[in-house]
């Protein structure tokens, strides 16, 4: 079961932007899994107050766009095109 958005858990002072969601979704895609959840923030494209930072990566990982492994590792599992296809082929399982 996924946890809660930790953005309905806790008062947040700052909501991203699309725009800073959009540039942290980037970042994840291109780290492929090889940084933890501080290392990508640290090398954000522009900076993010951490608080922002974390409430995008709670939505990205609600959305089911990302997990985050043991290790605080956040993986990009979201892909669209490649679900279409296995459902075409009668092969997504539930």
């Amino acid at each position: 079961m996924q946890r809660e958005m930790q953005i309905f858990k806790n008062e947040v002072l700052r909501y991203p932007r699309l725009d800073t969601v959009l540039m942290i979704e980037k970042t994840v895609r291109e780290a492929k899994g090889d940084h933890s959840l501080r290392e990508l923030w640290k090398i954000l494209p522009k900076k993010v107050m951490w608080q922002t930072y974390m409430a995008a990566m709670d939505y990205l990982e609600y959305s089911g766009k990302i997990l985050v492994d043991d290790e605080k590792h956040p993986i990009w599992i979201w892909a669209p095109r490649e679900i279409a296809s296995l459902r075409k082929k009668g092969l997504m399982v539930r």
